[in-house]
């Protein structure tokens, strides 16, 4: 069940989740590293020495290519943009208003940005030159698309070797091209749908999304900006396919925008109250005070932040390279999943080479795109989280109703459980599992001990001890209920009810006596 949906059912029209912007990177592995990039100049008889003037000849066939493709289907030659620092989908939306580009190429522009690439250097033990990996720079073409299927989009293309791809979409304006050809009406503002007509549709629209053979429809993308190919790489050589970045959004539509913009403040309040920004610095492993705070250098990115967004508010949590976010545009709610650093999270796969019918096996999530259901799933449930730990703004349970679930023992398998002293002993312990990491990867008694050791707490105890008392706490907690363990992990999230008392705690604790007897009244 949604429980934010269900706490607000009579302000929401509906809820729909699905991807938004979704960033592909493309490479050829076998020319990804000096062997393999000096068997293919060999195969095209280019010498070693020879490479740099092999690029630059190659170089220019991709860009002549790609001026005649921008002459032929955009009527505008290729922009230069002197600054890597400006935005090309800005002015790519901005071209597209004025030409008033319904489908196709809107325009290319190209920009000298850094790379990957070789460089030919005599190597004193082979007695001959060799190529060496670098960071360099190199011009890179950006070419911007309004598909029929897939809607705005853009590919951004390396014109020197090993020339890499990166391939951006997104889930909302693809959305809008399915429900284009559906015959379904709509509201849209940028990739935000205020309205539609039918959302079961829009729902299983994007739903469809997450299914896509990926390999099969990046591959398709090539010929519309990398026609020269074959002739640059030949007939054999082909594109490896990862995921760098997704976002997954869950947008609740509100009836209208007053509705959301009343209950703003109140999310924002609880989201801060009930997860402070500094615990989690511990979390990220990045410097941090005795008390928790950060370092005056520390860069405050990696910490929660809230901010005007818009016409908005942003509330934003970091942990290991992802993040979740939400924030309000117009009359939709947003919760948002980002994944940089898949890994950090694990799920039942296959192995590359793995013989079919082979048991999967519980791996590290990889960036390749044969993960990109996983990949949903895991950022669903991490918004799902967070949106039902958000859907405890202003419960309406009294806190002592919430205490007495846990403050009686009882008996379980034979054996008596303790109660729990919520505002005594088991204070910290609880405040320390309520940070907003649990919400985006659960948490570890690792992860703990680092937040705990040097507390009251801890009572003086390191390494095993301190582990060992975790251990018994984090037990405990599961037998009354208020946490659960991920399958197949040694990581422990909130339930539904971990988050009601939590939340209770951490705003009785941060709540002045004053405004609790004004409340009580």
């Amino acid at each position: 069940m949604d429980t934010l949906l269900n706490r607000f059912s009579d302000k929401v029209n509906s809820v729909i989740r699905g991807f938004d912007r979704i960033v592909f990177k493309g490479m050829i592995r076998p020319i990804m590293h000096t062997t393999g990039m000096e068997s293919f100049l060999a195969s095209r008889k280019v010498k070693n020495k020879d490479f740099k003037q092999y690029a630059v000849a190659q170089s220019k066939v991709i860009v002549d290519s790609a001026e005649k493709l921008a002459m032929e289907r955009s009527g505008k030659a290729v922009t230069y943009i002197p600054s890597l620092n400006t935005r090309k989908e800005e002015l790519a939306h901005k071209r597209q208003d004025e030409l008033g580009v319904k489908e196709g190429l809107v325009g290319v522009w190209s920009c000298v940005e850094s790379c990957n690439t070789f460089r030919s250097k005599f190597d004193p033990t082979k007695s001959y030159p060799s190529l060496s990996f670098e960071r360099s720079k190199c011009k890179h073409l950006y070419f911007y698309f309004d598909d029929p299927v897939y809607g705005f989009m853009s590919a951004r293309l390396q014109t020197w070797a090993p020339y890499e791809i990166q391939i951006a979409l997104n889930g909302r304006e693809w959305l809008r091209r399915s429900l284009d050809v559906a015959g379904c009406g709509y509201a849209v503002n940028g990739n935000k749908f205020s309205h539609i007509d039918d959302y079961d549709l829009a729902q299983e629209l994007l739903y469809r999304q997450v299914g896509t053979d990926f390999d099969s429809v990046l591959d398709g993308f090539l010929p519309s900006f990398f026609p020269v190919m074959p002739e640059v790489l030949g007939e054999h050589l082909a594109y490896y396919w990862t995921c760098w970045q997704s976002e997954v959004a869950k947008d609740y539509i509100f009836n209208d925008h007053c509705a959301l913009d009343a209950l703003m403040d109140d999310f924002q309040l609880h989201a801060l109250i009930t997860g402070k920004g500094g615990r989690i610095m511990k979390y990220f492993g990045a410097p941090a005070r005795k008390d928790g705070q950060p370092y005056r250098n520390t860069d405050p990115e990696i910490a929660s932040r809230t901010e005007n967004w818009y016409d908005g508010l942003r509330v934003r949590h970091w942990c290991m390279g992802n993040s979740v976010k939400f924030y309000n545009e117009h009359n939709v709610l947003r919760f948002e999943t980002t994944l940089n650093n898949p890994a950090k999270f694990k799920v039942f796969r296959n192995t590359e080479g793995q013989c079919d019918g082979e048991p999967l096996k519980f791996k590290p999530m990889r960036k390749g795109v044969a993960d990109m259901e996983a990949r949903f799933g895991v950022s669903m449930e991490i918004a799902d989280r967070f949106t039902d730990h958000m859907s405890t703004v202003k419960e309406k349970a009294r806190l002592g109703d919430l205490i007495s679930t846990v403050g009686l023992p009882f008996e379980r398998d034979g054996k008596r459980v303790r109660a729990l002293d919520v505002f005594g002993k088991d204070k910290a312990f609880l405040q320390a599992i309520s940070d907003p990491v649990m919400d985006i990867h659960g948490v570890t008694n690792k992860q703990l001990q680092k937040v705990l050791e040097g507390t009251p707490w801890a009572k003086g105890m390191t390494g095993k001890r301190l582990s060992g008392r975790i251990t018994r706490h984090l037990a405990l907690l599961r037998k009354h209920g208020l946490i659960a363990q991920l399958p197949g992990q040694r990581k422990y999230i909130l339930t539904g009810i971990g988050c009601k008392m939590t939340s209770a705690l951490n705003i009785s604790l941060a709540t002045s006596v004053d405004a609790l007897l004004s409340q009580a009244a």
